[in-house]
């Protein structure tokens, strides 16, 4: 699987909405033993390309606060809305003050997925174990070894450049002009 393939499945699972998820790692199932954690690299590459601190700031002002934890699920959302939102929100954090809207938010009406972020594992753990609730940490070490193969870079530390809520009203007046009386968080 390349970085096109990985975009065109992203782009086919978005008609599925609620289901997304499911029908991505349904999907993945389907695909070559190699391709799932073909995915799963390149996936985490896009998580570690957006691990930004202007990503994290526009996060932030948009949910009135944001966790590692947070953020990371953020990040999944934005992966899940296709190539085109992503490349340019991580253009440009303020193209989401346009974007976002209730038709494309999570359940709990923020730009969460936190399910996203196991797509890869889970579709791996189904193909190889039938099931994939039951945890296996052997297969989770196996999964993190063709990983490692593949050259998967870990996250660097970020050093942010913005403090406070000020800070995010400069930097991002379009984004504090929809969200920063009223976060979605």
């Amino acid at each position: 699987m390349d970085k096109i393939q990985f975009w065109n499945l992203i782009e086919q699972s978005k008609t599925f909405k609620e289901d997304q998820v499911q029908w991505l790692t349904e999907a993945l199932c389907n695909k070559e033993d190699s391709e799932i954690p073909d995915y799963e690299f390149i996936f985490r590459s896009y998580m570690n390309e957006s691990y930004q601190s202007r990503l994290w700031g526009a996060a932030y002002l948009i949910m009135g606060g944001c966790s590692d934890d947070a953020f990371d699920y953020f990040r999944g959302w934005l992966i899940s809305q296709g190539r085109f939102v992503f490349e340019q929100t991580l253009e440009n954090p303020e193209f989401l003050a346009n974007y976002i809207s209730d038709e494309n938010l999570g359940e709990e009406g923020v730009p969460e997925n936190e399910e996203f972020l196991n797509i890869g594992f889970d579709a791996y753990t189904l193909k190889k174990d039938g099931d994939p609730e039951d945890w296996d940490g052997d297969l989770y070490d196996e999964m993190l070894d063709l990983l490692d193969e593949r050259g998967l870079d870990q996250n660097r530390d970020i050093e942010f450049d913005w403090e406070d809520e000020d800070d995010l009203m400069e930097m991002f007046p379009q984004l504090w002009e929809r969200f920063g009386e009223n976060p979605l968080g």
